[in-house]
């Protein structure tokens, strides 16, 4: 298994200031057990005390930092760890597992997601046309890059604004633009925009991968699912593997897993009735 770790940050004492009054801010929110829901819409924060994982989960295409420790996910073959010096960023929507390996009352584990806009992502790049750093074609849709001061005081500026609501309209969506700005014009500016824009093969692998979590339960045929992403089948399952680490099939299956888990953790049903649910035609082909 393939372990990706990030760059470290080379201005710790900025970083450590600017983690410091983030913290500082998050102190006086009004936290509902783990998970803070800023009044930002896709602005999410957490604070956990003890371990936790591993938990299964389909990202959406969102911007996570870490305040405070690290976090382990996997996708596929591929395990990416990282901590306060980098940013996770998923470009599509992925089923991923995760884990918080280390975090104690007096160490909590400290994280913030902000949800990507991809329509505001590409009113940006056409309006500013904002230069894209050089990256290879075929790369993974997760990555994790060096967290800067910019970023991570942007984000500051972001989550401060719970302390003064009435400024949310019209503050959030300029930080918003400025935060996705330091992406498109960072290293993994590249990779963001062929995601966001349309033509590229990952923007066309992204059309699939949307078509797979809205129809997990559908019998998948790679040869219809190859035309709507206007490819080949051996092209699309190239590309498709490069950019989720998974086959289409293999994809299917993460998204079935994880949803049949839902069903039986909430709704009390069986494993049998959980699998004609998600799209197994038996119980024996889901055991």
């Amino acid at each position: 298994m393939a372990e990706i770790m990030p760059h470290r940050e080379n201005s710790p004492a900025q970083m450590a200031a600017i983690r410091s009054r983030i913290l500082d801010v998050l102190s006086q929110l009004p936290w509902d057990g783990f998970r803070y829901q800023h009044s930002i819409p896709g602005l999410s924060l957490y604070c956990l005390v003890e371990p936790a994982g591993p938990f299964s989960s389909v990202y959406e295409p969102s911007l996570s930092l870490i305040i405070k420790g690290s976090k382990r996910i996997s996708v596929g073959d591929e395990t990416i760890v990282y901590d306060e010096s980098s940013f996770f960023l998923t470009a599509i929507g992925l089923p991923l597992t995760g884990q918080i390996c280390t975090a104690s009352t007096a160490e909590p584990y400290v994280a913030a997601t902000l949800r990507l806009d991809l329509e505001r992502l590409r009113r940006l790049i056409a309006d500013h046309d904002i230069p894209p750093p050089a990256a290879p074609e075929r790369d993974l849709g997760i990555a994790v890059g060096s967290a800067t001061p910019d970023l991570v005081d942007a984000f500051f500026r972001l989550i401060s604004l719970a302390k003064t609501p009435a400024d949310i309209s019209f503050m959030a969506s300029h930080i918003q633009n400025e935060i996705l700005y330091r992406l498109l014009s960072g290293e993994l500016g590249g990779r963001l925009r062929r995601f966001a824009l349309a033509g590229s093969n990952s923007h066309r692998v992204a059309k699939a991968v949307a078509w797979l979590k809205e129809n997990y339960t559908l019998p998948l045929r790679l040869e219809e699912l190859a035309g709507m992403a206007n490819m080949g089948v051996s092209t699309l399952h190239h590309h498709f593997r490069a950019m989720t680490a998974m086959s289409p099939l293999q994809f299917q299956k993460h998204l079935r897993l994880h949803h049949a888990r839902e069903l039986m953790l909430a709704g009390s049903i069986d494993a049998a009735t959980a699998a004609l649910r998600v799209g197994y035609e038996s119980p024996t082909q889901f055991n």
